[in-house]
């Protein structure tokens, strides 16, 4: 049968970035019997430190298949992860952070899709947020929606009447329910990465937008956070 393996589970391509949650996204989908092929977007960031994380996250969870595919958005710039632009430390604000990388999800989805619809995989997982997150558009229920659609219009499985699922587990989660999530699933978030600016010693730095909702998440659940970081708020 079309996109399953020879045990019968059906496949989910799953975008994993070694973050906390593309990991806890990826336990989801394991939860729910896909079989799993992970793909890794080395885009060149600031933090590559979490493609390493995604590997082990990858291996742990027993995908079937690990890409790394290298895409230099450094070449294009524009944002603190991709350009020589200090990564801000100042807290969560309320406008877009110069952290966002233009368009990065509208790429990045569709390298999965592409990857997907050559496997002959109709179910997508990626692990955006949209309550404690840093006001990335590409993070939005709407921009899925709309991306469902693209993909229903644009890919020959589409027109031939077979849709793409984007599974958005932790759309409507806090932080500190990702946590959580992590915990039921037996996850160690110690596997994940997710600070913008690790030291040159490799600790979180702390401070950035990213290490900030995870500590406040960690905190929230009543959880340990295993993070080194170099400042801890």
């Amino acid at each position: 049968m079309q996109g399953r393996n020879s045990q019968g589970q059906p496949g989910a391509v799953v975008l994993l970035s070694g973050g906390l949650d593309s990991m806890v996204s990826v336990g989801l989908a394991r939860e729910q019997g896909f079989a799993l092929q992970a793909l890794t977007i080395d885009y060149n960031q600031r933090h590559r430190i979490e493609i390493e994380s995604a590997r082990r996250i990858a291996e742990r969870l027993q995908c079937q298949r690990h890409v790394v595919l290298p895409l230099d958005l450094r070449q294009f710039g524009g944002s603190a992860l991709t350009d020589d632009i200090a990564v801000p430390t100042g807290g969560v604000g309320t406008d877009i952070p110069i952290t966002y990388v233009p368009a990065r999800n509208i790429v990045f989805l569709s390298l999965t899709l592409a990857w997907a619809e050559a496997l002959g995989v109709r179910d997508i997982f990626i692990g955006v947020n949209a309550l404690d997150y840093s006001g990335y558009p590409d993070c939005r229920p709407e921009f899925i929606a709309s991306f469902v659609e693209m993909a229903r219009l644009g890919t020959k499985a589409g027109v031939e009447g077979e849709p793409f699922r984007i599974h958005t587990p932790l759309q409507h989660m806090s932080k500190a329910d990702i946590a959580r999530e992590a915990a039921r699933l037996g996850l160690d978030p110690g596997m994940s990465w997710s600070c913008y600016a690790p030291t040159a010693d490799g600790l979180a730095c702390g401070l950035c937008d990213s290490c900030r909702l995870r500590q406040k998440g960690f905190a929230e659940a009543g959880l340990v956070d295993p993070t080194s970081y170099a400042v801890t708020i």
